[in-house]
C-alpha cells in the first residue's frame, strides 16, 4: 500500500532529529519495534509472523535503546500496518513521540553534568555551620543536580503530554502565538490550548490540587473558560484525577457558569476515550491512562528512603530495596537546562 501525504508525513517526521544538541532519531530497528509493539497491541500478529510474540513492553526497565527490532524494513511494516488498521498511522505517531521522549531524557540523565561550585556556592550561606563543609557542598551539588533533571523532565513532559493526549483525541494543541482563543483581557494576546476539537477548547489536568499558587496564575486559570466562550469556543476541562478540593470546585464553577463541560476522573477517561475512537482508545488506555492510575494510587503513600552514589560513569539511586543505575557519558554535549519552551511547541507533538 502507498502511504497517503498525511502518513508519508507522520513517518518522516517520527524519523527525523529532535530539537537540541539531545534530539534523537529513531532507527530502522527501533521504528520497526515500535511498530511491532503495536502489532500486538492490537492483536494482528496473525498477520504478521515476522514480529516476535515475546517483544518486550515499551514499559520496563530495559534501556529505551536496547527496545529494538533487527533486520527488518520497518516501512514496509508501517506501509502494511495502516492499510490493516484504521487509526494506525496516528498510533505510531503517538507512540513514537513518546519512545523519543523517553530516549531523550535517558540522554539527558547520562550527561547532565555535577553542578560547579561557582553555582551553588553562595546558597551555603543560608545552611554554613549546619554540617562539615565537605557534607555542605555534597548537599548543595546533590540538591541542584537533582533539580536541574527535574526542571529538564518538565520541559520534556511539556513537549509531550498535552499533545499526545490531543493527537490521541483526534485534536491539536494551539501555542499561544498561534491560538485563536484570546484573553478577554486583553484580545492582541492569545492563550495556550492544551487541544482544539472543533468548536471545543480543551483544558487538560492531570489534578488539581490545593496547593498554594500564585494569585495572578490561578486568576489565569479561572479566566480560560470566559476567554474561550468570548472567542466562539465551548471551554471543556477535563481532569484526570477525581480528588475533589476547593480549588477543584472554583474551576469546576468557572467552566459551567461560561455554558461550558466537565469531565472528572472516571467521565474524563470514558470522554477521552470516546473521542479517540477503538484504537487510540487503546493507546490511551495502555500509554496514559494505566501508568497514570498507578501512579495516582501509589501518589499518597510515604516516599521511599533515597540514598544516591556519584561515580565517574554512573550515579546509582536506592529507593527502599530498588536500585536505579544511571549510565553516564560526560563526554557527550549537553543542553542549557535554563533553555525556555519553545514558542512553537506543538512543532514537538506528534501529528503531521
Amino acid at each position: 500500500m502507498t502511504l497517503t501525504r498525511s502518513q508519508a508525513t507522520i513517518w518522516e517526521k517520527a524519523r527525523s532529529v529532535g530539537a537540541g544538541d539531545q534530539g534523537v532519531v529513531l532507527s530502522d530497528a527501533i521504528c520497526a519495534y515500535l511498530i511491532g509493539r503495536i502489532v500486538l497491541d492490537l492483536g494482528q500478529d496473525a498477520a504478521f509472523p515476522e514480529i516476535p510474540r515475546e517483544l518486550p513492553l515499551l514499559f520496563t526497565d530495559k534501556p529505551a535503546g536496547t527496545l529494538v527490532l533487527p533486520a527488518t524494513d520497518s516501512r514496509i511494516l508501517f506501509e502494511r500496518l495502516v492499510g490493516l488498521v484504521p487509526d494506525a498511522d496516528t498510533y505510531f505517531a503517538c507512540l513514537a513521540a513518546l519512545q523519543k521522549a523517553r530516549l531523550k531524557y535517558e540522554r539527558i540523565l547520562a550527561t547532565q553534568p555535577l553542578p560547579t561550585l561557582q553555582q551553588v556556592g553562595p546558597r551555603a550561606l543560608l545552611q554554613y555551620g549546619k554540617l562539615s563543609s565537605h557534607a555542605l557542598v555534597s548537599l548543595l551539588f546533590w540538591r541542584k543536580w537533582f533539580f536541574d533533571i527535574d526542571n529538564r523532565a518538565g520541559q520534556e513532559t511539556g513537549y509531550l503530554f498535552e499533545p499526545l493526549i490531543a493527537h490521541a483525541v483526534g485534536g491539536a494543541p494551539a501555542p499561544a502565538g498561534k491560538s485563536p482563543v484570546k484573553r478577554h483581557r486583553d484580545r492582541t494576546k492569545g492563550r495556550q490550548v492544551d487541544c482544539l476539537i472543533k468548536d471545543r477548547a480543551y483544558e487538560i489536568k492531570l489534578r488539581v490540587t490545593i496547593a498554594a499558587s500564585g494569585q495572578g496564575r490561578w486568576q489565569e486559570e479561572l479566566d480560560f473558560p470566559r476567554d474561550c466562550r468570548k472567542s466562539g469556543f465551548i471551554p471543556v476541562l477535563v481532569c484526570l484525577d477525581d480528588t475533589r478540593n476547593p480549588k477543584l470546585d472554583a474551576l469546576e464553577k468557572a467552566f459551567l457558569a461560561q455554558r461550558g463541560e466537565v469531565y472528572i476522573g472516571e467521565h474524563a477517561w470514558k470522554h477521552l476515550e470516546g473521542l479517540a475512537g477503538q484504537t487510540m482508545a487503546k493507546f490511551l488506555h495502555d500509554y496514559v491512562r494505566r501508568p497514570i492510575k498507578d501512579l495516582l494510587t501509589e501518589g499518597d503513600k510515604p516516599p521511599l528512603d533515597i540514598r544516591a552514589k556519584f561515580m565517574p560513569d554512573a550515579v546509582e539511586i536506592r529507593l527502599g530495596p530498588e536500585l536505579f543505575r544511571i549510565e553516564r557519558d560526560a563526554d557527550a554535549p549537553t543542553d542549557d537546562a535554563s533553555d525556555p519552551m519553545p514558542p512553537d511547541a506543538d512543532g514537538s507533538s506528534p501529528g503531521p
